[in-house]
């Protein structure tokens, strides 16, 4: 029988797009009172991957991703999500959303995600919420899946990655030297 113990935190990441640039900066301030200060921000980006979006969002969408210096335990994705869904209806107009908050984590292992979509490879996770591994850390690298969305699978998209888990790899060698 296994022994039962305590997950090593993770780091929280909040992918975000939207069609309203001063967006970003509203979101991110709330974003910070509730999960601390922002330890990485990338640039913001055309986000063209998909015209999924256009009728809601428009199409001249920009991602931009942030993480936090914070570390949270995995457990607290559900909530999480459904405090970002509310953050997008708070920032809506119109009945619609403005901007599109995908909150995740990267563990040593694994991109983690987010959804309130079930599907075959999503696992549910509480409060309406479903938890994908939407890219694996093997072989130094993140690798994608099948179901791996195209923009998580581009160059752009994996080099913040890859940078977000190299300040996470950092902060847990520093707990485990405590």
């Amino acid at each position: 029988m296994g022994e039962v113990k305590a997950p090593w935190p993770v780091k929280l990441i909040m992918p975000m797009f939207s069609g309203v640039p001063e967006l970003f900066d509203v979101a991110e301030q709330v974003l910070v009172e509730e999960f601390g200060p922002v330890d990485y921000r990338s640039p913001r980006m055309p986000f063209a991957y998909t015209h999924h979006y256009d009728d809601e969002f428009g199409s001249r969408l920009q991602r931009q991703f942030v993480s936090f210096e914070r570390l949270i335990g995995p457990g607290d994705l559900g909530e999480t999500k459904v405090r970002t869904n509310a953050l997008e209806g708070e920032l809506g107009a119109d009945g619609r959303r403005r901007i599109n908050l995908d909150p995740g984590y990267i563990s040593e292992a694994k991109l983690v995600l987010a959804t309130t979509k079930d599907h075959g490879h999503r696992v549910y996770i509480g409060h309406g919420i479903y938890a994908e591994v939407t890219l694996t850390y093997r072989d130094r690298d993140f690798r994608p899946w099948p179901w791996t969305y195209p923009d998580y699978r581009s160059e752009p998209y994996l080099q913040i990655l890859r940078t977000i888990r190299g300040i996470y790899v950092a902060q847990l060698r520093h707990l485990r030297h405590k």
